[in-house]
C-alpha cells in the first residue's frame, strides 16, 4: 500500500511543482504578502495618527458676537484655522464641496441663555457622511474646554472654590478601572481574530490549484484513464492525491508562519511601545501551534476541493464549482472576529470557527489547552470523513467520467 501512495504522491507532487501558477500560490505569496500586508497596516495606521496630529481644520463661525469667550477659545485653538463665507446659506455647499471642513452656529439667544446660567445650544455643521472625518471629536474637545471653564466660574460663584468640592459636586461617583488583562490580551484580543482569517485563506489558495490540477487537471490532459489502468487500488490513488493537494496547503502554512515569525523577529525590536511589547511576546512556540492548528484544516480542504475537482467536467468548471466554497470556508474565519464571540464548548463544535477562535486564545496567550485538543481531535476527525468521502467519491464511475 505504502509503494502505491508514495508512487502516487510523488508523481503528483512533481506535476504540481512544474505549474507556475501553483507555486506562485503556495509558495511567493505566502512569504511575501504577510510581512507586506502587516508593513502597510503598520504604516498606514502611523500615517493617520500622523495626519491627525497635523491637519489643520478650516472653520467659519456665525453669531459669534452671542457669545465671545466661545469664538474666542475656537480662534485659539491649535490646528483650526478661521475663514469666512458670504452667508450662512452657504454653509452646506461649502462643506460639501470641500470649501471648509466645519461651521459653528451661535444663536441669538445664546447669549441670554448663558447669562441667566442656563444651557445654551450651539450648532455645528459638517460632513458626517465621510468615515475619515475627525471633525466631531476635536470640535467636542474645544466645547468641552470650554464646558470646564465656565462651569468652574459658576461654582466658585455659588462659593465652591477648591477644586476638589468642585469635582465631588460634578462627579459624586469616582470609577478607577483596573484592568486583568495585560497588554498581549487587549491587542490580542483586538487584532488576534484577523490572523487565523488570513492564515485560512491562504491554506485554502495553497490547496486550491493542486486539486484543480490532479482532478480536473488530469481529465483534460488525458492522462486519468493511464492513472487507472496502473496496478495500484484506487484508494491509494487517492491518498497519493491527497497528500500532494494537502502538502500545497501545508506548504503555504508553514511558509506563512515562517514568515509571520521572521517579521516578528525583526520588528520586535524596531516598534516601541505597547504594540512592539505585544508583538516581542509572541514566540516560536506559539507559532508552532498556530501551524499545527491549521495541519487539520488544510486536511479540510484538500479532500473537499479534490471531491469537487474530481466531480468537474474540466479545469474552468472545477475553478466555479470551487469559487462559492472559498465564500462558504472563509465566512466561518470571519466569525471569530465578531465581538462577543469567544471560545467556549459550543464554538469549539464549529468548523473552522473553532480553529479561528483557538488561534486568536494562542496569539492573546490565554488557551485553555484542554479544550486546545477537543478542537484538534474534532478538527481531525471532520477532515477525515471528508477524506473518507472522497475515496468512496473516486470510486464512482459517474464522477470520474460524467459527461
Amino acid at each position: 500500500m505504502r509503494g502505491g501512495v508514495t508512487t502516487v504522491f510523488l508523481k503528483e507532487m512533481r506535476d504540481i511543482l512544474r505549474d507556475r501558477k501553483t507555486l506562485l500560490l503556495m509558495i511567493v505569496l505566502p512569504i511575501l504578502v504577510v510581512p507586506l500586508l502587516l508593513n502597510s497596516l503598520i504604516s498606514f495606521v502611523m500615517e493617520q495618527q500622523k495626519e491627525a496630529e497635523t491637519e489643520v481644520l478650516e472653520y467659519v463661525i456665525f453669531g459669534e458676537e452671542h457669545a465671545p469667550d466661545l469664538a474666542k477659545a475656537f480662534a485659539e485653538t491649535k490646528r483650526f484655522k478661521k475663514t469666512t463665507i458670504e452667508s450662512q446659506e452657504e454653509l452646506v455647499a461649502a462643506i460639501r464641496s470641500d470649501e471648509i471642513d466645519f461651521g459653528i452656529v451661535i444663536p441669538e439667544k445664546a447669549a441670554s441663555r448663558l447669562a441667566e446660567k442656563s444651557q445654551a445650544t450651539v450648532e455645528m455643521h459638517y460632513d458626517n457622511a465621510s468615515s475619515g472625518s475627525r471633525v466631531e471629536s476635536r470640535v467636542e474637545d474645544v466645547i468641552d474646554d470650554y464646558n470646564g471653564e465656565l462651569t468652574k466660574a459658576r461654582l466658585i460663584e455659588l462659593g465652591v472654590t477648591s477644586s476638589r468640592k468642585r469635582r465631588a459636586v460634578l462627579e459624586p461617583v469616582n470609577l478607577a478601572e483596573k484592568g486583568t488583562g495585560d497588554i498581549r490580551e487587549v491587542l490580542g484580543d483586538n487584532v488576534g481574530g484577523m490572523l487565523p482569517y488570513f492564515f485560512i485563506a491562504f491554506c485554502f489558495m495553497g490547496v486550491v490549484y493542486p486539486a484543480i490540477h490532479l482532478g480536473a487537471g488530469e481529465k483534460e490532459r488525458g492522462t486519468l484513464e493511464t492513472l487507472l489502468l496502473a496496478p495500484i487500488p484506487r484508494h491509494q490513488i487517492v491518498l497519493g492525491k491527497f497528500l500532494a493537494v494537502f502538502s500545497g496547503g501545508i506548504i503555504a502554512v508553514l511558509l506563512n508562519i515562517a514568515s509571520l515569525g521572521t517579521w516578528i523577529a525583526i520588528k520586535a525590536g524596531q516598534l516601541r511601545g505597547t504594540l512592539g511589547t505585544m508583538i516581542g511576546s509572541i514566540g516560536w512556540l506559539d507559532l508552532t501551534l498556530l501551524a499545527l492548528m491549521l495541519v487539520p484544516v488544510a486536511a479540510m480542504f484538500a479532500s473537499l476541493l479534490l471531491s469537487v475537482s474530481i466531480y468537474a467536467r474540466n479545469s474552468p468548471e472545477a475553478s466555479s464549482l470551487i469559487s462559492p466554497f472559498g465564500i462558504v470556508m472563509i465566512v466561518p474565519a470571519v466569525l471569530a472576529m465578531l465581538p462577543g464571540v469567544e471560545l467556549n464548548w459550543f464554538w469549539a463544535s464549529i468548523p473552522i470557527t473553532n480553529i479561528s477562535l483557538a488561534m486568536k486564545e494562542l496569539v492573546k496567550g490565554t488557551m485553555d489547552y484542554t479544550m486546545l485538543l477537543a478542537i484538534f481531535g474534532s478538527s481531525t476527525l471532520i477532515a477525515g470523513l471528508l477524506l473518507f468521502f472522497c475515496t468512496k467519491w473516486f470510486n464512482r464511475e459517474t464522477v470520474l467520467f460524467r459527461m
